[in-house]
């Protein structure tokens, strides 16, 4: 233990760290030597015993913890043991935002199926869409880990039936379905701003982190590309610059 002598009236006094007796469990006190000065000159010593004083306790309240997780002896606990500080509110919107993640995937599914068709025959827009429901799925995968890592509960909620048929009498199906997506990916984004905005309400400051460096900068960039996108297929108009345009589409997708 590394000890430093510091001068007071009379005495030199001697405080450094060690570990406490039980039943502290571990935790550290303060160890006070109190040496007389003509004692500590001649190199003699005094009395040492923990004080009770206040000064940082950096494992000071583990007691209180241990009690808490020691609950239930050997049985499964009933309830998370690794959940702290997450506010019930915090949990649900989350649930919440992982509905609204495969709810778009779904939708994403539907699109990938219909310009699969022999009829439609666009695969470039078939394998982006294809592409599009497998990484909202993994979104929704990733905010059910996040759910289970602060001890949450994942509550699976209904998924509604995704549109079918996407031909439009005078924009065609492909300008259609890419403005669809536009709104699903804004609809997107204000979720998780509002996802953000509960945890902030809460002070939860893992999860205000974890929303913004997992989902809100791609989720601009992904409105910022699909935004693109519509104005290429309205330049471009019906027939054949579509197909051209479908073409450079699914190289671009086969390429990533």
């Amino acid at each position: 233990m590394m000890v430093s002598a510091l001068p007071t009236q009379g005495y030199s006094v001697a405080i450094g760290w060690r570990r406490a007796a039980a039943p502290t469990r571990g935790a550290y006190g303060l160890c006070r030597r109190v040496i007389p000065k003509a004692a500590a000159a001649a190199g003699g010593g005094g009395s040492i015993e923990m004080m009770a004083v206040d000064v940082p306790q950096p494992l000071g309240s583990v007691d209180s913890q241990l009690d808490i997780v020691s609950q239930g002896g050997l049985s499964l606990p009933a309830e998370s043991l690794a959940r702290q500080v997450f506010d019930t509110r915090c949990e649900q919107a989350v649930n919440e935002q992982i509905n609204v993640e495969y709810n778009v995937s779904y939708a994403y599914h539907a699109l990938y199926a219909y310009f699969s068709r022999d009829n439609v025959a666009l695969p470039g827009l078939a394998a982006y869409f294809k592409d599009a429901s497998v990484e909202e799925r993994e979104h929704a995968e990733k905010l059910m880990d996040y759910q289970a890592m602060r001890g949450g509960k994942v509550v699976l909620q209904s998924i509604m039936l995704p549109q079918l048929d996407f031909n439009h009498p005078e924009k065609g199906d492909a300008l259609y379905a890419m403005e669809l997506t536009l709104a699903l990916e804004k609809l997107t984004n204000e979720k998780l701003l509002q996802l953000h905005s509960v945890a902030d309400d809460c002070g939860d400051a893992s999860m205000c982190d974890f929303v913004e460096g997992e989902f809100l900068a791609e989720q601009v960039e992904a409105v910022n590309e699909v935004a693109r996108k519509v104005a290429q297929l309205r330049r471009v108009g019906l027939g054949h610059g579509v197909w051209a345009w479908d073409q450079e589409l699914l190289e671009a997708v086969t390429e990533a």
